[in-house]
């Protein structure tokens, strides 16, 4: 039996993370209140061009096709590792978040205040994860256009997760204050 190469295992793992996200999908609670399509304009746009990079072979070209690390065995499977990784935390995190997950900025009916699992120490474990496994994927590959791509992507979930902070504060006030005290946004709280 052959072992599969290394941007096999990743696009494996994506795969599996798009399945996964499209069957947890599918147990949802009712919307009570969303953001605008405009206001949903503003991370969605900017991801699409994260995409275009990763994916586009017209992408390619001048500087954001050099290589910001140098080839190696080593190099492409510490990016499956990430990669994996950064998909098990967006699963875990997805999981403790269950029926109150939306793709959209919205709040549900009977919305909770996830505080359990990596809820405990960030508040959007869920882009955390998304971050790491592409920041493995982006080793891997190993292309300067990856780097862009990653900033970018960052930069999406931070506009989103400052929207669906304000959502949280609204539907929850000193609760979700106090759990903004004792967490990070993508990152643990140092301190």
């Amino acid at each position: 039996m052959e072992f599969w190469s290394s941007r096999q295992w990743i696009y494996a793992l994506w795969m599996l993370f798009g399945l996964y996200w499209l069957v947890s999908a599918l147990k949802r609670k009712r919307t009570k209140q969303r953001e605008s399509w405009s206001q949903r304009l503003g991370y969605v746009l900017p991801l699409l061009v994260a995409f275009y990079l990763l994916d586009r072979p017209e992408a390619r070209y001048g500087w954001l096709s050099e290589r910001f690390v140098p080839w190696s065995p080593a190099v492409e499977w510490g990016g499956v590792f990430l990669t994996a990784a950064g998909v098990a935390m967006a699963f875990w995190a997805r999981w403790h978040l269950g029926t109150n997950w939306s793709g959209t900025v919205a709040l549900k009916e009977g919305h909770e205040l996830i505080r359990s699992g990596p809820y405990r120490a960030i508040r959007h474990p869920i882009y955390t994860g998304i971050l790491l496994a592409l920041l493995g994927t982006i080793l891997a590959i190993g292309e300067i256009r990856g780097l862009l791509a990653v900033a970018i992507t960052w930069l999406s979930f931070y506009i989103k997760a400052r929207r669906e902070e304000l959502f949280l504060r609204q539907e929850f006030g000193e609760r979700f204050d106090e759990h903004l005290k004792h967490t990070g946004m993508f990152l643990p709280k140092m301190g």
